[in-house]
């Protein structure tokens, strides 16, 4: 079922659900989904409707202009979008396949409703199994010696192909800050380890050496600064002082990618909303 999906954030205050539901039901808006939050911390209001686009009486642009005005009355952070419309994904990777695999499987089964116009990677050894899928393959190497050049021609990819999206399917380099800038909550990384805790690399090897008995994953949108962007989703599996690193690594890689996927999901969604750099997630 096509549905438009009302995203906003607002100051907290009396009367926003009121207003709101008020507008579609003048409308004859059919609500399929509703979910709201109040933040008494930050003293901000969030909210997520799913509405029947064939229930109202104009497109997304008549929406706009007819909402505004309700939108500046409260000084809402909003958007709407037609779920008819599909998101433009780009994939990123280096050697490691479990994440970019799973998400191809979920992507052509239909289980992620996206549109994949291409893989980007650092390697070559994934290009077969990209190719299987029809999707474009691009390797775009990253030597130490001209990182700013490969980057370069990583963005002018990305906006050849219209990208809404970036996710980092274990693409195991960091970005440069322009990217980061332009792309600002919309690359999405998958980190192997439960952040804050074991941020940058080897973190198996540094929970390992800690004696943990919990390792996780964590979804986040990227940032300048490294494995510190708002965290989408998180998931953890349980270890004891028997497992050794490798098998620290075999589990992990399960929580990987059953959480970028979910994490994808919810953003294809228009499910996660950002406020500074805390996320409100309504899954």
């Amino acid at each position: 079922m096509r549905t438009f999906r009302l995203v906003i954030a607002c100051p907290d205050g009396i009367g926003i659900v009121a207003k709101v539901s008020n507008f579609l039901a003048t409308y004859n808006g059919w609500i399929t989904e509703a979910s709201h939050h109040s933040d008494s911390h930050s003293g901000w209001f969030f909210m997520r409707h799913e509405i029947r686009a064939d229930s109202l009486p104009f497109d997304l642009d008549g929406f706009r202009q007819a909402f505004t005005p309700i939108a500046k009355e409260f000084s809402m952070e909003w958007r709407i979008t037609d779920s008819a419309c599909r998101k433009r994904v780009i994939l990123m990777a280096s050697r490691e396949s479990h994440c970019l695999a799973d998400l191809l499987h979920r992507w052509h089964s239909g289980e992620l409703e996206c549109d994949i116009p291409c893989v980007i990677a650092n390697h070559d050894e994934l290009r077969s199994m990209v190719e299987w899928h029809g999707i474009p393959y691009f390797h775009i190497p990253v030597e130490p010696a001209c990182k700013s050049e490969a980057f370069a021609a990583i963005t002018r990819l990305v906006r050849e192909q219209s990208a809404d999206a970036i996710v980092l399917a274990r693409y195991m380099q960091i970005l440069p800050a322009t990217l980061c800038q332009e792309f600002a909550q919309r690359v999405i990384n998958i980190h192997h380890s439960f952040l804050p805790s074991f941020v940058g690399a080897k973190p198996y090897h540094q929970a390992s050496l800690r004696g943990v008995k919990l390792i996780g994953a964590t979804c986040h949108y990227v940032t300048q600064e490294l494995d510190a962007g708002p965290i989408i989703e998180q998931d953890v599996v349980r270890v004891s002082h028997r497992d050794r690193i490798e098998d620290m690594v075999r589990l992990g890689k399960d929580v990987e990618k059953m959480v970028l996927s979910r994490g994808l999901r919810y953003h294809l969604e228009d499910r996660v909303l950002v406020h500074d750099n805390k996320t409100v997630v309504f899954d």
